[in-house]
């Protein structure tokens, strides 16, 4: 499993036309493209160019102010998104439409502003719903609207602070053997959903069909299961926390922990940058006054996602060469 010190080493992996020419130029023979050759040599270099130019604004980030934090980094996503969407999208980009944001952010009172309660909203058009659909194939619906307050409880690392502060539990550890290949979940996620173990049982084997899930037993306190397919970063619907390299279940299957990380990581430094470019007075004093709730939250995110969006889609890009290579 990479840990953060690895993730630019491991892009370079990538940073070479020869080993990026013939990557593309399966991933456009996977979607059929008649002119994959072609599209794969013209679009090598630009992949390149994306990698390299959100590397830069990731470590920039690293060592900025806070103050200045989130519109790096929201760009240097933006930078590595464009390479991850060059891989199923030949001829990104091909109209001006798909450069916007896709988001948008309402005008803001200046008098009893709550981050919590602010809210993005998507557009009909943009980067936001293309590489949602693209790369993930979540449609977006023009209008629907995304709060600060549930975007960041779907940051795992951020629970412990929703626990200390509000008393909320939203997920539970998952232990697990990576050898025999054996999950481990409290049997208190029973109660959490509301089911009981012969429900949990046939939930499971339905909805976490990826996992490859068989052999679930209560045993003692927990309820253990077998996976057969390997675990990573990306393995809805666990959660990975990258604090402590550990699993986590959500307590919660209504709430919106379905949606892919990179979305919601979006959402936030979107709006995190536009309030560090347009609301600076409301921004200086959530950085030096330490007045607002908001604070602890949004620190420790730009924290996390510092470390956790480049791995993110590092293992999007990964996860797709391996399936090529099969």
């Amino acid at each position: 499993m990479l840990r953060y010190q690895d993730i630019w080493e491991s892009f370079t992996s990538f940073y070479s036309t020869s080993i990026v020419q013939p990557f593309l130029y399966h991933c456009y023979t996977k979607i059929g493209r008649e002119d994959a050759k072609q599209k794969s040599y013209t679009n090598c270099d630009t992949f390149l160019y994306y990698l390299e130019h959100g590397k830069n604004f990731y470590l920039t980030a690293c060592n900025s102010p806070v103050s200045i934090q989130p519109v790096l980094l929201f760009y240097g996503m933006v930078q590595l998104l464009k390479a991850c969407l060059l891989t199923v999208d030949a001829d990104y980009p091909d109209s001006s439409s798909v450069l916007a944001h896709g988001v948008s952010v309402r005008k803001r009172k200046k008098q009893q502003y709550d981050f919590f309660a602010d809210e993005v909203k998507v557009q009909k058009h943009g980067l936001f719903t293309h590489f949602s659909e693209k790369m993930f194939h979540v449609k977006q619906m023009s209008g629907e609207k995304f709060r600060m307050y549930t975007l960041l409880q779907q940051v795992v690392e951020l629970h412990d602070l929703f626990n200390m502060y509000y008393g909320k539990l939203l997920s539970r550890k998952v232990a697990y053997d990576p050898f025999q290949k054996y999950l481990f979940i409290s049997a208190n996620v029973l109660d959490d959903y509301h089911m009981t173990l012969e429900r949990f049982i046939n939930y499971i084997s339905k909805e976490w069909e990826s996992l490859g899930i068989e052999d679930i037993h209560l045993e003692g306190s927990y309820i253990k299961m077998k996976y057969h397919h390997e675990l990573g970063i990306l393995c809805k619907p666990l959660m990975f926390n990258i604090s402590d390299e550990s699993y986590c279940l959500p307590t919660n299957r209504e709430e919106p922990f379905h949606l892919p990380e990179i979305i919601t990581h979006y959402l936030l430094l979107y709006n995190l940058s536009m309030i560090s470019r347009y609301e600076t007075e409301w921004w200086g004093e959530l950085l030096h006054s330490y007045s607002s709730e908001a604070y602890p939250f949004i620190h420790k995110f730009l924290a996390v996602t510092a470390k956790k969006g480049p791995r993110l889609l590092y293992e999007y890009l990964h996860s797709l060469r391996k399936t090529l290579n099969h």
